[in-house]
C-alpha cells in the first residue's frame, strides 16, 4: 500500500464517519425532540432540541479529537473513553426511551440502530485511524529508511565519484610532477652538458692562451736573444770598427808622422805625394809655408789645398802605405 491509497482510504473513512455522525445526529434530534417536548413544560417546548444537540455535540467532539489524536499517534487516556461511551449510552438511551416507555420492542430495536451504529462507527473509526496512522508511520519509516538508503547510496556514489576524481587528480598531479621532474632533469642535464661544454671551452681557451703565451714568451725570448745577439754583434762590430778606426787613426798618424818627418823636400814632389803631405800638414795644423816647404810646391797651391780640405772636398785623404810603415 502506498501513500496515495492510504490517503484515499483515510478520506473514505472520514467521509463515511461524518455521514454516519451527521445522519445519526439528525435522526437523534428528530427522535429525542418529541420525547423531550412531552416531558417539558409547554412554555419550554422550544428547548426540546437542545439536549440532543448537546449530546450529539459531545459525540462530534469525541469523534473529531479521537481522529486528531489517532492521526498524531497519541492517546487521550481514560477520560476520552469514558466520554465516548457516556455520549454513546446517552444517545442510545434517549433514542429508545420513548419506545421503551410504551413497551414497543420493535421501536426500541429500530431506534437503537442509529445510536449503536454511531457508537460502533466511532470505535471502529478510531481503530481504523490508529491502524492507518501506524501504517502511515510504518510507510514513512520505510520511506525514511529508503530515503536514507538512497541518500547513503547517493552519498557513496558521490564519495566514489569524489574518490575517483581525487584519484584522477592525484594521478594527473603525479604525472605532472613526474613530467616536471623529468623536464627538470632534462634541463639540469642540458645545463650540466652546457656547463661542461663551457668548462671544456674555457679549458681549451686557457690551454690555447697558455700555448699562445708560451709562444709569445718563446718569441719574446727569441727576440730578446736575437736582440742581445744583434747588440752583441753591433757591439763587437762597433768595437771592431772602433779598433779599426783607432788602428787607421794610429796608422794615419804614423803615416803623417813619417811624411812630416822627412823634412823639407829638395825638389817639387809629385802631385799625389804632395797632396798627401799637405793633408798630413793640415791634419796636424801646420802652417801653409811649412807644408809648402815639405812638399816643394808653392804656398798658393798649398793654400788652395787647405781651402779644399776646409770645405770638405778632400774629407778623407788617403795616404799611401809607405815601406816599413806597417812595422
Amino acid at each position: 500500500m502506498n501513500g496515495v491509497q492510504i490517503r484515499s482510504a483515510e478520506r473514505a473513512l472520514s467521509v463515511g464517519t461524518w455521514l454516519i455522525v451527521g445522519g445519526a445526529m439528525l435522526y437523534s434530534i428528530l427522535t429525542v425532540t418529541p420525547l423531550m417536548a412531552a416531558h417539558t413544560p409547554d412554555e419550554w417546548d422550544w428547548t426540546a432540541p437542545i439536549l440532543p444537540l448537546v449530546v450529539d455535540a459531545a459525540v462530534v467532539i469525541v469523534v473529531r479529537l479521537d481522529a486528531v489524536l489517532a492521526r498524531l499517534g497519541g492517546h487521550g487516556g481514560r477520560w476520552p473513553i469514558a466520554l465516548r461511551w457516556m455520549t454513546g449510552g446517552m444517545t442510545l438511551a434517549l433514542n429508545v426511551a420513548d419506545s421503551a416507555l410504551k413497551g414497543d420492542l420493535v421501536g426500541v430495536a429500530v431506534h437503537a440502530v442509529a445510536p449503536l451504529l454511531l457508537i460502533v462507527t466511532a470505535e471502529t473509526g478510531l481503530a481504523y485511524r490508529r491502524a492507518i496512522t501506524a501504517a502511515v508511520n510504518a510507510l514513512q519509516a520505510q520511506e525514511r529508511v529508503e530515503r536514507a538508503e538512497r541518500q547513503r547510496i547517493a552519498a557513496e556514489r558521490v564519495e566514489a565519484a569524489a574518490r575517483r576524481a581525487r584519484e584522477e587528480r592525484e594521478h594527473q598531479a603525479r604525472l605532472a610532477r613526474e613530467q616536471r621532474e623529468h623536464d627538470a632533469a632534462l634541463v639540469r642535464e642540458q645545463r650540466e652538458r652546457e656547463e661542461q661544454s663551457r668548462q671544456e671551452e674555457r679549458e681549451r681557451a686557457e690551454a690555447a692562451e697558455r700555448a699562445a703565451q708560451a709562444e709569445r714568451e718563446r718569441r719574446e725570448r727569441e727576440r730578446e736573444q736575437q736582440q742581445r745577439e744583434r747588440e752583441r754583434r753591433e757591439q763587437e762590430a762597433a768595437r771592431q770598427r772602433e779598433a779599426e778606426r783607432r788602428e787607421r787613426a794610429e796608422r794615419a798618424e804614423r803615416e803623417r808622422a813619417k811624411l812630416l818627418a822627412a823634412g823639407p823636400a829638395p825638389e817639387k814632389l809629385p802631385e799625389d805625394r804632395a797632396r798627401q803631405i799637405v793633408a798630413a800638414a793640415f791634419a796636424t795644423e801646420l802652417p801653409v809655408r811649412t807644408a809648402a816647404e815639405l812638399c816643394g810646391w808653392s804656398t798658393g797651391w798649398v793654400s788652395a789645398r787647405y781651402q779644399e780640405l776646409r770645405s770638405g772636398v778632400l774629407a778623407t785623404p788617403q795616404l799611401p802605405v809607405l815601406e816599413g810603415a806597417a812595422a
